[in-house]
């Protein structure tokens, strides 16, 4: 029988199920027989990965009843790198809105260890329309959405307020704020990223995105597209942010790759394909609990649990965990219309729940607590 690993049996050894013997790294919270999918992902029943099947469906169950229309039909559960729970519509392709934001920062991570850029790279190197209004901005400011930049067509009326613009290459004439002073998440701030990551790449971020990532971890080349903007020199755009219908769109089985390989930070079966130092870091929280934030901006608050386009289980400026329940390494990917990436080191597992439903219901951070929560309450201890 396999034993498994765990991050509070820091001595002791695996057996795999070959009955070889591997000694087992300090603080790993790792299982021993990981594996990573082929072609296709192996499915197996939830017990084959020390998993409860029918406390797994309790917790099923409890997220379908806080959901709209869309139910856990785009749910997945990977375990160990292999499906524990399927929902019947997981190759349903779509738009994720804000998951969009994840991959254009991955972008960012594969530049800098290209040494084409730093985080401290003043986006007006790249984009000489920034110089005279946002000469300060760097590209660290965008990833963490402390930039303070503003485009023409941002003040759209309307309930969606946080950087509408539909023209987000063209800056407007002030900042909302000095860059790194506060907290606004802006939709055209990520898409202008967008733009100067483009330029730094010399070809657009989907061409990146899919012979550096993609392409290495078996995505379905047919089960994936990036929207993009023309850019005012001709360059396409790949749409930084995920609004304008210019988003990732892709499929729940193909998104659980991407988090499947941020889960083994980086590395896909041997091959580093971004740095473990890129994954670690961005996945932390980087903007501070103390930050201020202006919710007459942007209603969602990202203190003490934003990193890098990732959103992270830390501790608010309320001082509550973001999904109460799951454990503090846990990161997500997450979009408008009930879209989420769960990343869980702890668990060894990716959870995946995409959907088109926010307008039936919008699954809240207290909900996704509490669904993760019942996930955890199904791992078997050895």
């Amino acid at each position: 029988m396999t034993n498994r690993c765990s991050s509070i049996r820091k001595l002791r050894y695996c057996i795999l199920a070959s009955g070889v013997w591997s000694l087992l790294l300090s603080g790993c919270s790792r299982q021993a027989d990981t594996v990573f999918p082929a072609e296709e992902w192996e499915t197996v029943a939830p017990e084959a990965e020390d998993l409860d099947s029918a406390k797994l469906e309790i917790a099923v169950d409890f997220l379908k009843n806080h959901t709209g229309k869309d139910g856990v039909t785009e749910l997945l559960v990977v375990r160990n790198g292999r499906l524990v729970w399927v929902g019947e519509n997981i190759d349903h392709q779509h738009g994720v809105w804000s998951m969009t934001k994840s991959f254009t920062c991955t972008i960012l991570g594969l530049l800098i260890e290209d040494g084409l850029c730093a985080l401290d790279t003043k986006a007006a190197s790249v984009l000489p329309e920034m110089g005279d209004l946002f000469p300060e901005v760097m590209l660290q400011h965008f990833t963490t959405m402390t930039s303070g930049y503003r485009a023409v067509g941002d003040d759209r009326p309307g309930n969606y307020r946080h950087g509408p613009s539909t023209t987000p290459f063209v800056p407007d004439t002030s900042l909302l704020f000095e860059p790194g002073s506060k907290f606004a998440y802006w939709d055209s701030a990520m898409n202008q990223f967008a733009n100067a990551l483009t330029h730094i790449a010399g070809e657009p971020l989907e061409a990146v995105f899919k012979r550096r990532i993609a392409d290495p971890i078996g995505m379905n080349t047919k089960a994936w597209t990036w929207g993009y903007f023309e850019g005012a020199d001709g360059r396409r755009v790949n749409g930084g942010s995920g609004n304008s219908n210019k988003h990732i769109f892709i499929s729940a089985r193909e998104a659980a790759r991407f988090g499947w390989l941020f889960l083994n930070e980086g590395n896909w079966n041997g091959n580093q394909l971004i740095s473990r130092e890129w994954v670690k870091t961005a996945t932390s929280v980087h903007v501070s609990a103390s930050m201020e934030w202006i919710p007459s901006l942007s209603p969602f608050d990202g203190r003490g649990y934003y990193g890098f386009n990732w959103w992270r289980n830390g501790i608010g400026a309320e001082g509550n965990h973001k999904w109460p329940g799951a454990p503090d390494t846990t990161y997500a990917a997450s979009g408008y219309n009930n879209n989420d990436l769960f990343v869980i080191p702890d668990w060894n597992m990716v959870i995946v729940r995409l959907g088109l439903d926010e307008n039936d219901y919008k699954i809240t951070d207290d909900d996704y607590g509490e669904f993760l929560r019942l996930v955890g309450l199904s791992l078997k201890e050895d």
